[in-house]
């Protein structure tokens, strides 16, 4: 059966069209989602240009379960669920049952397709090192990541400090549950036990130089697209090891996203949904994301499939 999806276009705005695909067919371990929100996340849009043209793009959704996995694993069909994997913007989405998540009554969908990716990779990038007590930094923390961060390390225990790129992205941090707010590592005097960053660049290597001995930089993005150059013996510290730990696990996502779900729908985590419209105007939104024009998160809402 046919269905709509945004599908990867080099000669298109944004290297995505809405066009039409088949309808995906599931492997045993795999459900079929009844799409009804989608998540776009900076770095795919990015990277669009990478993935071979005709392929259903994106990884973050939410919906309803139309058809249970075959094997019987997973929620069974109308369950509302939040979703990770391959092929998510379309209008139904095969996906394996270890991917996924109910979403609880009071948690609207559309702030569940905000979780996925972002969400899940705060999440893992927080668990590195103990934070109760800890001091950490987020860069780049006004994007989806960094905000998912911002507030969880601070529900941990942690005095978060959130660095940004200019002081207009530093609306909603401190509500967010920062200590403190920089623009860049202006004014961090004092040693960090964790970094998670999504900068790279020269600000990685700044970070580095930060690190109290045992501390661990989590490298989960580059939004600078520019290279960390270390000055000579800059890796060397007496001491406890420090670390700078890649990131790029994305296995698995179900039971951290259980998590993430249970703290929204006690009110504790509210995912920052800055852009939300039409899957129609996904070429605006992917524009803004690339402008850094919006704050968190860009959720769209995608239309019914026919059947």
């Amino acid at each position: 059966m046919p269905m709509r999806a945004l599908v990867v276009d080099p000669d298109a705005p944004g290297s995505l069209h809405r066009g039409t695909v088949d309808e995906p067919r599931p492997a045993p371990h795999e459900l079929l989602l009844d799409v009804r929100h989608i998540s776009l996340n900076r770095g795919e849009v990015a990277f669009t240009h990478l993935f071979p043209a005709g392929t259903v793009h994106g990884h973050d959704a939410s919906g309803v379960v139309v058809r249970a996995a075959a094997d019987g694993t997973g929620p069974a069909e109308g369950t509302r669920v939040a979703a990770f994997g391959a092929g998510a913007w379309a209008q139904r989405m095969a996906v394996d049952t270890a991917a996924v998540a109910e979403v609880p009554d009071r948690v609207d969908l559309a702030d569940a397709a905000a979780l996925p990716l972002a969400g899940v990779t705060a999440l893992r990038a927080l668990r590195s090192r103990p934070i109760l007590g800890r001091r950490v930094l987020i860069t780049g923390a006004a994007g989806g990541v960094g905000r998912f961060a911002v507030r969880l390390a601070a529900l941990g225990g942690a005095h978060v400090i959130a660095s940004v790129g200019s002081a207009a992205r530093a609306a909603g941090l401190i509500e967010a549950g920062a200590h403190e707010v920089v623009v860049g590592l202006e004014g961090v005097d004092r040693p960090v036990d964790l970094v998670v960053d999504n900068v790279g660049g020269p600000q990685l290597a700044e970070a580095w130089g930060l690190l109290a001995p045992g501390g661990d930089v989590q490298g989960v993005g580059s939004a600078s697209g520019e290279p960390a150059v270390f000055a000579p013996n800059s890796l060397f510290s007496p001491g406890r090891t420090k670390t700078i730990s890649s990131f790029g696990d994305g296995a698995g996502f179900g039971s951290d996203l259980a998590v993430l779900l249970g703290f929204v729908a006690a009110g504790r985590l509210s995912p920052h949904v800055g852009w939300r419209g039409s899957w129609d105007r996904v070429a605006e939104a992917a524009q803004a994301l690339l402008d850094r024009r919006i704050a968190g998160k860009a959720v769209l809402d995608v239309e019914p499939a026919a059947g």
